[in-house]
């Protein structure tokens, strides 16, 4: 995107130019969602990265503005879930206008009842400048931080790291050092361009829209504003939550070349709405859109990731980008933890791209889809939590005769509530919050804690039901979401189950499973 004004208010400058490192295990290139979701996961592994931003502040402009469930689900794991629904709203009815008043209105973003296995089941609307904001803040919380206005200029690598240089916001030099570079630098990745890995897709219809945050009064705030223009095409308004703002965008199918500067803003919105020139305020930010969808060939080249935007394009349609790029995040933050701090082997990486490659063509061929048919329609279809990664690798299913629809290995872990002994209300998902993995030992099924791994950074057991409990499933909802027979369930740090198996042996197939995830050194009881 091509981007125009912004506001100083939105400038974060980290005071850590004075004492660079000068090695580090993890050198993440830029701080957009992706890079501060890394960052963040990094952090509480204690883990040493290294952020660094090109540009001289975070991102500015409402841009992505869906948060879906499954990217809730995430946040709720890194600390930051309180913050975020405190920024956000759900999004409001469309209002469709004609001749200057509201002609009819109607739902586009389906509301979806909660249940006890999906405690957020709404697509959240936070414009992205807050999400970017509330991420970095939980970063400096867990003694992180970005350092802004700093290029990553070349680098290079062998077989023990990368080496880095930086050009810092005063001109001068950097180089460092790191195990591992991740390329979070959005779009037009510059590493992905330095390492010469092509993208490839569908080709989508060409065009180009303006989108802008702008002020505008005498617009109500309880509707998504829609006008539809006589060649086909349209604008929005959409009111910002927390803010007196719209996120506005204007698809004109004209031959001429949108001008992002306000003026042509403020022109563009007068000329096809409603809206007066004197009802169109200060903008704040504003873009020219153009349509592309890609994927990169490959995710990981030696000791360098591909993810977020840097990996895989997609239409904006079905509000699937952020999402995706912070679970790419979330997917090779806790590998990169195993393999830094305890020891994993490093094949435990190339996992990253066979799990999330597929992910990435599935959502870029519906977020294609919708494009292409104009649809503007946003269903629990696209709440991802039905992802899951059943042909990993990493993944063991060993019960057999599982009943259809049941859960399985490689699905997501839904959550349950749950009492503990003494009465006290527990969810799953507090047992599962944090850099650990979690057994799940279910209906009375053994487990000799002695074979495993006593670190609770590693690992944690949790016994639902049977005669010495952690948790009873007071309301039968463990029951419902995960089955009722004894079995262990293995659930990893980004919260999809590793393995399933039944009760017999228990013991031994999560040792087994353990030195996979773990690598044999960490997977010894201590």
């Amino acid at each position: 995107m091509e981007l125009n004004s912004v506001k100083d208010g939105m400038d974060v400058r980290d005071g850590v130019t004075g004492s660079l490192p000068a090695d580090v295990d993890v050198l993440i290139a830029g701080a957009g969602p992706t890079g501060l979701a890394l960052g963040i996961d990094l952090a509480r592994r204690g883990v040493r990265a290294l952020l660094v931003e090109r540009q001289d502040r975070l991102s500015p402009g409402a841009r992505g503005t869906g948060l879906q469930p499954r990217t809730q689900e995430v946040f709720d794991d890194l600390g930051l879930l309180d913050a975020i629904r405190a920024a956000g709203e759900p999004y409001p009815q469309v209002a469709l206008w004609k001749d200057g008043r509201i002609t009819e209105t109607h739902t586009m973003v389906e509301r979806v009842a909660p249940t006890p296995a999906a405690p957020w089941s709404d697509t959240l609307m936070v414009p992205q400048f807050r999400t970017v904001r509330l991420l970095h803040e939980r970063l400096c919380q867990l003694g992180g931080s970005v350092l802004l206005g700093t290029e990553l200029t070349d680098f290079g690598q062998d077989a023990d790291g990368v080496t880095a240089r930086l050009r810092l916001p005063d001109g001068a030099v950097h180089t460092v050092r790191a195990g591992y570079l991740v390329a979070a630098d959005g779009g037009r990745s510059t590493v992905r361009r330095a390492l010469g890995t092509k993208m490839s897709g569908p080709s989508l219809p060409e065009g180009a829209a303006l989108l802008a945050d702008l002020r505008i009064e005498g617009l109500d705030r309880d509707h998504w504003h829609r006008w539809m223009l006589p060649n086909g095409g349209f604008a929005m308004a959409l009111p910002l939550a927390g803010t007196d703002w719209f996120q506005t965008f204007v698809v004109a199918f004209t031959d001429d070349v949108p001008d992002a500067a306000p003026e042509v803003v403020r022109a563009a919105l007068a000329r096809h709405t409603h809206l007066s020139a004197e009802q169109l305020g200060e903008v704040l930010w504003s873009s020219v859109y153009r349509p592309r969808a890609g994927m990169a060939d490959t995710f990981r080249t030696g000791r360098v990731f591909l993810a977020g935007d840097a990996a895989h394009i997609h239409s904006p349609a079905g509000g699937q980008g952020l999402n995706t790029s912070v679970q790419d995040a979330y997917n090779l933050g806790w590998k990169l933890g195993q393999v830094l701090r305890h020891g994993a082997p490093d094949a435990l990486l190339d996992t990253y791209e066979a799990e999330r490659r597929p992910i990435a063509a599935r959502i870029l061929e519906t977020s294609t889809r919708l494009h292409t048919s104009g649809s503007l329609r946003r269903g629990r279809d696209l709440h991802q939590l039905d992802i899951g990664y059943p042909d990993s690798p990493l993944t063991r299913e060993l019960r057999t005769d599982l009943p259809e629809g049941a859960l399985r290995a490689g699905d997501r872990a839904p959550d349950a509530p749950c009492h503990t002994p003494g009465g006290k209300p527990v969810r799953l998902f507090d047992a599962y919050r944090g850099p650990h993995f979690t057994l799940l030992a279910l209906g009375g099924a053994a487990v000799d804690e002695a074979a495993l791994p006593a670190d609770p950074a590693l690992l944690r057991v949790v016994r639902v039901g049977g005669p010495a409990p952690d948790l009873i499933d007071t309301d039968g909802h463990v029951r419902d979401a995960y089955g009722s027979g004894p079995a262990v369930l293995l659930v990893r740090p980004d919260g999809y189950l590793a393995l399933a198996a039944p009760a017999e042996g228990a013991t031994e197939q999560v040792r087994a499973a353990l030195a996979t995830h773990l690598g044999e050194p960490a997977a010894r009881t201590r």
